[in-house]
């Protein structure tokens, strides 16, 4: 008898252990997560169509994230050098969102867009034909350990930083 009353005690331990852990594993299978250029490298192109000529990205520098249902943000620097002086400007990188967001507070429809951090602390998102779709004040990351040319990482008041460099903007779905 005293057998069977410590397998029950056994099993509804076990039982409670598992309902408070199954929600916190659930969450972890559709979280959000942020890709490093190798992740990137298998998805994006060599080179992309942008204001009538064709540019090669820069894989190396890319980053994203792959959301919990399967939709992805991707952005990948671009050699911009065949490019007139007033295109170079605002357009440093190819963005992909398969998904709408928020850029610093502005709704952004999903398509494929340049992008560019600009003079003046700025963050511009343009069409294919180099028409300004949005701009929004970009922020500084003094404390960042290892600025790169472009990278994505997770923004600890929630959504996303979009870096270049030190300078990065917030986005999020």
């Amino acid at each position: 008898m005293r057998w069977y009353s410590i397998w029950n005690l056994g099993a509804a331990a076990t039982l409670a252990v598992t309902m408070m852990v199954a929600p916190g594993l659930m969450k972890a299978q559709g979280s959000d997560t942020v890709l490093k250029a190798a992740d990137t490298q298998k998805m994006l192109p060599a080179s992309v169509y942008y204001r009538g000529q064709s540019a090669p990205t820069q894989l190396r520098n890319s980053g994203g994230v792959k959301f919990g249902d399967g939709f992805f943000v991707l952005a990948t620097m671009v050699d911009n050098s065949g490019y007139a002086s007033d295109v170079q400007a605002k357009y440093q990188a190819y963005f992909v969102t398969e998904v709408p967001i928020k850029i610093g507070g502005q709704s952004l429809a999903a398509g494929i867009y340049g992008i560019g951090f600009v003079k003046d602390n700025k963050f511009v998102v343009t069409d294919v034909g180099a028409h300004e779709v949005l701009s929004v004040a970009t922020e500084d990351d003094a404390g960042l350990k290892r600025p790169t040319p472009l990278q994505v990482m997770a923004d600890p008041a929630g959504g996303f930083r979009l870096y270049a460099g030190r300078r990065y903007v917030n986005f999020s779905r």
